[in-house]
């Protein structure tokens, strides 16, 4: 029987990618919504998603015949994956690809847009003159120009921003927990002092069960007063009631997030429902994006080629595999 690869996400996909998937089989592309996904997986062996679904116990009863997940993405907190494991579903994707992302720019690129958007208040500027306004006495800013910026989590993305930050001539610090290079131009300091010296804070730590909720009431309130936090992580690192009052309270001047707290839960008005969304509502100093990180037509397109490749290893080594067992 021919495999049926779903591909559910399929908007702008890789071309050349996806004709190399109608070689092992029958590749259909169908732009799923929650409902239609939780449809259309029951016939599946292959499914291929990025971040709009969350494949959680739900979809996967219904995906009886799946036997594969590629996402082109290094975090996998969109996939059930203790759930995946038990129903010995194999997930591909760009998790520890380290060599091969260190070419992909597009999230720290969006890390810096969002810290030059808030500080230059860039939004709200362009809806004043929208509006018909040109008053540049409302949106006036700050340099980045000798300020310091603190990178929590060193590594691919981490080291990306630290570079951006170098040229706008910014006093760089790092904290990881894993010891690196040492390097003049980046002082690697512990988390407290960190936060204490940073005018701003940028989140660069993978994902995993222990960060849960790593910036919290007690992290932000050690955050030096009238500093910024940009997260283009994860957002369940993050205490977003926490970060809310230190917004309201004055203590924070700013943040932008392009991430939240399980983004896309599939049961009830998720975004609407958060308080952080409504302070974004009503004021010009929280920047909030729909997870733009790695949405770029060239860094899709590259993860994707990839993501297929891999994909295509994995088929041919369990094929190998079942073959060995056969004889």
């Amino acid at each position: 029987m021919s495999l049926l690869i779903l591909n559910a996400e399929p908007q702008g996909f890789n071309v050349a990618a996806a004709a190399k998937l109608r070689e092992i089989g029958e590749y259909v592309e169908i732009d799923c919504d929650r409902s239609r996904l939780l449809q259309e997986v029951a016939r599946a062996d292959i499914l291929i998603v990025r971040l709009r679904n969350r494949i959680d116990r739900e979809v996967l009863v219904r995906a009886s015949r799946l036997k594969m997940i590629g996402t082109a993405t290094t975090g996998l907190n969109h996939i059930d994956q203790e759930e995946v494991s038990r129903r010995n579903v194999r997930i591909v994707s760009l998790r520890g690809e380290t060599e091969f992302l260190s070419s992909i720019t597009a999230t720290a690129e969006l890390t810096w847009a969002l810290l030059l958007n808030l500080v230059r208040h860039l939004s709200f500027a362009q809806d004043h003159v929208r509006t018909g306004g040109w008053d540049r006495d409302l949106f006036v800013g700050r340099e980045l120009r000798g300020k310091s910026i603190g990178i929590v989590g060193y590594g691919r993305l981490g080291r990306m921003v630290a570079a951006y930050a170098r040229a706008f001539r910014m006093n760089v610090m790092a904290h990881d927990r894993d010891l690196v290079a040492p390097s003049q131009a980046v002082e690697q300091v512990d988390l407290q002092t960190l936060l204490a010296r940073s005018d701003v804070v940028s989140m660069h730590l993978s994902y995993e069960v222990a960060n849960a909720r790593f910036f919290g009431k007690d992290e932000f309130s050690r955050m030096k007063q009238g500093a910024i936090f940009i997260n283009t992580a994860r957002g369940e690192m993050v205490d977003e009631d926490a970060l809310t009052d230190a917004l309201e309270s004055g203590h924070l001047s700013g943040a932008a997030l392009d991430v939240l707290d399980t983004e896309g839960e599939p049961q009830g008005d998720w975004l609407r429902s958060r308080r952080l969304w409504a302070y974004a509502r009503n004021h010009t100093n929280l920047l909030l994006t729909p997870h733009l990180g790695g949405a770029c037509i060239d860094s899709m397109h590259e993860t994707e080629s990839f993501l297929v490749q891999k994909m295509l290893a994995a088929l041919m080594e369990a094929r190998g595999s079942d073959g060995d067992g056969a004889g």
